[in-house]
């Protein structure tokens, strides 16, 4: 089908121009609406105003203009078909065979800071929605396009096969414009939920590609990385890669970790992660010493880890890492000379981060399974000093208590069964993933590098029996935290108190399975 009338009715003006003069070029006639008419005559276009095709103007302040029998049935007339050329030249109505819209700017008004309901509902596109669907309806007949990022591809096409568009392309632009239509009605949707309403009917999400991944959790699994658009930040939001391979499946998935735990933290802070746990966290007075630390906890297993740091990176630091292998490696800034020592090494991937932003408030936690998704509240609080209580008669020291909330911060970011023993505001011992927490605790002991002698445990849920408490005791442990709520609390706590060991309750348990 040869493209004779388009009709251009865009929010967007990026590139309007340039490809209406293509289009017109090529002997296409153009129909427009208000803005985007007006825009085209200033380049020096000649125009139809869709008014003049339906003989109505538009009314209600701009709310109705193409919704009119002349425009949809130029739109939905079927090719080859006698009943409708029948009745559109009764009618006197001309076919219309391409529809270039772009949507009011919803998504945009509907996360504006003191944004009205009025005006973000004003905002929301009827008319466009409309001729979108019509036309990819028609895709038998009629060209939809809904981004400017097409324009080039469509006046290349229609330049290259004689001002027609071939069907796999007009199918091609409906697939894309049905799912143009069903995200603006995803954003419209979820902006009109009581926010009360903790979890809806229906969940609805809209997720874009941000780039390939170089591979999935393994080299024979594809993969890629998808944002929320509706968010406001996200992983890689104001990421930039200086240098290094690809990121992969695992990378961020272990970079998600670091961030995480990392953010619980203002004073310099370094984490390093391996296979999605922590092997190393330190504070310190300066980041230089809360890598070396951080490292000190598990030296092997930090090999090869995703290392995250809220400081900048200088020369010192920067030669440091350069002389063991990092596999990934994020941080707010980087000297020069950082830079060219880092570099050295072609394959290390090195991210700078300039996301300054805070996550949405009440972002939920999603995660797929077998033809379904689990929906929570995101683990996102942490409990202080004050809405813990020391259970029995021993009191931590000031120093304790601060490994303590260290410890516990930690713990929530390691995979359950947790042990976190940390002495001086850095991990010494990591136990993660095991399926007795007794077990977790054996670990923890027996990966320290440096010796859990006085140090504080954190486990991120009760002790179900006291051997936990009671391994961890002979090894020297000092003082120890949990939510409490066993059964045997009072039998885990005495074990506690015939050694003269501190033990404080949070309340709250953090499991991460």
């Amino acid at each position: 089908m040869k493209v004779r009338r388009a009709l251009l009715s865009v929010s967007d003006k990026t590139g309007l121009v340039d490809f209406a003069r293509g289009l017109s070029e090529l002997g296409v006639t153009l129909i427009s609406t208000g803005g985007t008419a007006a825009a085209l005559r200033a380049a020096g276009l000649e125009v139809t105003q869709v008014d003049e095709i339906t003989g109505q103007k538009e009314i209600l302040g701009g709310r109705v203009k193409t919704l009119h029998p002349a425009v949809h049935a130029g739109i939905l007339a079927r090719p080859d078909h006698a009943e409708d050329d029948a009745e559109m030249a009764e009618a006197g109505f001309e076919p219309i065979d391409l529809v270039v819209i772009n949507l009011y700017p919803f998504e945009e008004w509907a996360g504006k800071r003191g944004a009205t309901e009025a005006e973000v509902t004003e905002h929301i596109d009827i008319g466009g929605p409309a001729m979108i669907r019509a036309a990819a309806k028609n895709h038998a007949r009629v060209g939809v396009v809904t981004s400017p990022d097409e324009y080039e591809r469509i006046l290349k096409e229609l330049t290259d096969n004689s001002g027609e568009l071939p069907a796999r392309t007009r199918r091609d632009l409906s697939a894309a414009a049905f799912n143009r239509t069903a995200r603006y009605d995803a954003a419209i949707a979820n902006w009109m939920t009581p926010p009360e309403e903790d979890f809806p009917e229906t969940i609805l999400i809209d997720f874009g590609k941000v780039r390939e991944l170089s591979y999935g959790e393994n080299p024979h699994q594809r993969a890629a990385y998808y944002a929320e658009r509706s968010a406001r930040t996200h992983l890689l939001s104001r990421v930039e890669q200086l240098h290094g391979k690809e990121l992969s499946f695992n990378n961020l998935l272990d970079l998600e970790a670091g961030r995480a735990l990392a953010s619980e933290f203002e004073l310099p802070t370094c984490v390093i992660i391996k296979h999605n746990n922590p092997c190393g966290v330190a504070v310190a007075e300066d980041i230089f010493s809360a890598q070396e630390r951080a490292r000190a906890c598990d030296p092997v297993s930090a090999f090869g880890g995703v290392i995250v740091v809220n400081r900048p990176i200088d020369a010192a630091l920067a030669e440091v890492l350069a002389d063991t292998f990092v596999e990934v490696l994020l941080a707010p800034a980087y000297s020069d000379d950082a830079l060219e020592a880092l570099t050295r090494k072609p394959n290390t991937r090195i991210l700078l981060s300039n996301e300054r932003r805070r996550a949405n408030p009440g972002e939920r936690d999603l995660r797929r399974v077998a033809g379904g998704l689990l929906v929570q509240d995101r683990d996102s609080e942490s409990e202080e000093r004050e809405a813990m209580e020391v259970a029995g008669s021993r009191e931590p020291t000031d120093a304790q208590w601060g490994d303590l909330i260290f410890s516990w911060r930690v713990a929530k970011h390691v995979k359950s069964n947790a042990i976190v023993l940390a002495r001086g505001l850095a991990t010494v011992g990591i136990g993660a993933g095991q399926m007795s927490r007794v077990d977790s605790v054996r670990l923890a002991i027996e990966k320290s590098e440096v010796g859990v002698e006085g140090s504080v445990l954190a486990s991120d849920a009760f002790f179900p029996f006291p051997d936990g408490p009671e391994t961890a005791m002979d090894a020297g442990i000092a003082a120890i935290v949990q939510p409490g709520g066993s059964m045997r609390d009072t039998e885990v706590l005495s074990a506690c108190e015939d050694r003269g060991v501190p033990m404080v309750h949070t309340g709250r348990r953090h499991f991460r399975h």
